[in-house]
């Protein structure tokens, strides 16, 4: 009977610890999500209080939108978690009831048969009865025994009492936790409506103003290629150098060896002219004889340093765990294909992600490596480059840059500070891999954590 209701006891904390397990993990994006909610809510606010709206407003609305949709989402499962647990909790106090129901009936047979065989001298009796010593000392033993099992099957009573009252008390919190998700939800639904609306009219702002806008899209796209260009020069040329340093390395290598080749020439020359060893007739080779030709150098191709490959290596086992370029932002653009948010039908690509943040504000390095390049893009700011084995991250759209090539930065250190537009900034932040000598652009979101 012991075991039976550790056994249940058992399944009822396991149980209980998974839906915990649950709720805590959806709490934790509900905090996630209302931390990006109230960065936004700020960005927009400074936005809103700039006299020339951008297009950074439309963008951030469009994210909020998406990030309270989200939120709904999470309260919505919050409600299904807190439904389950409650029909859970039912069950499971049901059980409780009726095996509580069993064991007082057990008990109360037990305690009416104990009543109806009261006896002062009745346990006396009983014992001095027996025929010989060990049958007293077992009937001892057996009355011993049973009154072990009345207060066994009082414990018992109280322990089923007890989870009962707390299966009920926790049906009662799911209960509130359902009601308040159920507020929230409904608060963050009127919310998106209100941003929705405020998007509407952001929008039929700027599409009174199309034709101002496929200029600014058409020198946005410009800046982009010149950014893409430049990035890709700065990358092959940090290649170039490193594949010139190997080159001379080689050449000294293969400098060495043809020295030590001709040294080792002139002895067997020596040797073959003084067999006996005494004086050599000459010292010098024969002008006659050949002299053999150095190997051709072999083409040097891209191949990381030891040390570089470690720093790869670290690089990737961040893989999903790197910190944003930025301490606080919201990202307005991801990487790949976007849809313009007032021009129908057009869509932009993005090499990396931008972030939205507040005016002028810093900018740090995802992670430890060395500066490669440094330089301008007229009407885009400054861009640094970072090295980090076969990787590189790029950080663009900077007013001030606190690094120089061949610096050599840590995980989170101040690289800069961003251009401002009216009162935000906007942080573009770019993700290469080097295969083969050749750059090719990764989702930064891939290895930012969220």
């Amino acid at each position: 009977m012991k075991n039976a209701i550790n056994l249940l006891a058992f399944v009822l904390f396991f149980s209980t610890l998974n839906a915990q397990t649950s709720s805590d993990k959806l709490k934790k994006e509900q905090q996630k999500l209302e931390k990006k909610i109230s960065n936004t809510k700020v960005l927009l606010n400074k936005v809103k209080s700039n006299s020339q709206a951008s297009l950074n407003e439309l963008k951030l609305i469009d994210n909020q939108i998406k990030s309270r949709e989200a939120l709904v989402r999470v309260f919505d499962n919050q409600v299904r978690v807190a439904e389950i647990k409650m029909v859970e909790k039912k069950q499971e106090v049901k059980q409780l009831i009726e095996r509580l129901k069993k064991l007082k009936k057990q008990y109360k047979a037990m305690i009416l048969y104990a009543y109806k065989h009261r006896n002062n001298y009745g346990k006396i009796m009983y014992i001095l009865s027996s025929d010989d010593y060990n049958e007293a000392s077992k009937r001892n033993k057996y009355l011993k025994k049973v009154a072990s099992i009345q207060k066994k099957q009082m414990a018992l009573i109280q322990q089923h009492q007890s989870l009962i009252h707390k299966e009920i008390n926790q049906i009662k919190e799911e209960k509130e936790i359902k009601s308040l998700a159920l507020e929230e939800k409904k608060q963050e639904r009127a919310q998106i409506e209100k941003d929705k609306s405020n998007k509407e009219k952001t929008y039929q702002k700027f599409k009174q103003e199309e034709q101002k806008l496929y200029a600014q899209l058409k020198e946005d796209e410009r800046k982009k290629e010149e950014l893409k260009q430049k990035i890709n020069a700065a990358i092959k040329a940090d290649i170039a150098r490193q594949e010139a340093i190997a080159r001379a390395k080689e050449a000294e290598a293969n400098k060495k060896r043809e020295a030590e080749e001709k040294k080792r020439r002139e002895q067997e020359q020596i040797a073959k002219n003084n067999p006996k060893g005494g004086n050599p007739k000459s010292t010098s080779p024969k002008t006659n004889e050949p002299v053999k030709n150095p190997e051709p150098t072999k083409p040097i191709t891209y191949t990381e340093t030891s040390e570089g490959s470690i720093v790869s290596k670290n690089f990737e086992a961040n893989k999903g765990r790197l910190p944003a370029p930025v301490s606080s932002g919201s990202v307005i653009e991801h990487f790949g294909r976007n849809a313009h948010p007032t021009l129908p039908d057009v869509y932009t690509n993005n090499n990396g992600v931008d972030y939205a943040c507040s005016k002028g504000a810093g900018v740090r390095a995802v992670f430890e490596g060395e500066v490669t390049s440094v330089f301008s893009i007229t009407g885009a700011g400054k861009v640094v480059i970072i090295k980090h084995g076969a990787y590189r991250t790029v950080y663009s759209n900077l007013q001030e840059t606190y690094v120089s090539i061949g610096s050599k930065v840590n995980t989170k250190q101040a690289i800069g500070s961003l251009l401002s537009d009216g009162n935000v900034s906007v942080c573009h932040f770019e993700v290469h891999q080097i295969t083969g000598g050749i750059p090719k652009c990764l989702n930064p979101l891939l290895w930012v954590g969220r």
